[in-house]
């Protein structure tokens, strides 16, 4: 038989191992993914100052935070948040209002899912939106940039790999108006082949308005315009081919009423006549 433990004991444990956990709670250190999107860089720092971490909790996603308290370097410096993981690598999602894990049954369109056949669902586990003090990777953005540039951050522009691929995102990078030709402003990427000679790629123009996209246009809208007067012309034979059916059923049911009404009629005299 197990040994009961003594008045106090127990309450004793129980609060050595909650300290336990808070102070390993108080010692976790979380990593902080911070990027530029207007130089493309991007730094990852480990935190393990509560102070400083107590700057994010209850904010949620898409909330910005001033990074004055983050150190020196960040002076100024506006953040935006828009993700991150809990220790066991599950992603936040927005909109769903808690600093916890859920489970909710998601499908095509929601976040943190991907199907992978048509119309399926799944119940999947996903972080609550509201920082707390559970998670393991925090994600920014920088939306205001201070006096002073951050090594790794904001001191250089990292060159974009791969250009615009739509016509009017090629337009507005290039200030081009309608008229003129798109594919001769597209970006050409570099490159060497596997036996060492140079070349390069381009990509394939998205949504360029060319005479053969607008034939192909006129000739839908033709078809449709086709289609719209068939479907009303069969429609007003139909309504014209029902009208006559029962005007032809009417006729009948009269003549059939009538053939009833004259039988009992000659019946009558015929029992008249009879009895006379």
């Amino acid at each position: 038989r197990r040994p009961q433990p003594r008045r106090g004991e127990g309450l004793a444990a129980g609060r050595g191992r909650r300290g336990a956990r808070r102070r390993l709670t108080a010692a976790a250190t979380m990593k902080i993914n911070i990027a530029c999107p207007m130089t493309g860089q991007q730094k990852c720092i480990d935190i393990d100052d509560e102070k400083k971490l107590r700057l994010f909790y209850d904010k949620r996603m898409s909330q910005e935070v001033e990074g004055d308290e983050l150190g020196s370097e960040f002076a100024g410096y506006v953040f935006r948040i828009t993700g991150g993981n809990d220790k066991q690598g599950f992603p936040m999602k927005q909109g769903v209002l808690c600093n916890h894990r859920v489970r909710l049954l998601l499908s095509k369109g929601n976040s943190c899912y991907r199907i992978r056949r048509q119309g399926e669902r799944k119940r999947k586990s996903v972080r609550g939106c509201i920082v707390g003090p559970d998670l393991a990777v925090l994600n920014l953005i920088v939306v205001k940039k201070g006096p002073e540039d951050v090594p790794e951050l904001t001191d250089s522009q990292v060159p974009r790999r791969l250009g615009p691929k739509r016509a009017n995102k090629i337009r507005k990078l290039f200030n081009l108006s309608k008229e003129d030709d798109v594919t001769k402003f597209v970006i050409r990427r570099k490159f060497k082949t596997k036996t060492g000679k140079d070349a390069d790629k381009a990509p394939k123009i998205q949504r360029l308005i060319t005479p053969q996209r607008i034939q192909h246009k006129r000739r839908l809208a033709t078809l449709k315009k086709r289609a719209f007067e068939k479907q009303k012309a069969e429609a007003a034979e139909y309504a014209q081919l029902y009208q006559k059916r029962m005007a032809e059923a009417k006729a009948a049911r009269r003549s059939e009423i009538s053939k009833r009404r004259s039988s009992r009629r000659s019946s009558r005299r015929a029992a008249a006549e009879a009895q006379a």
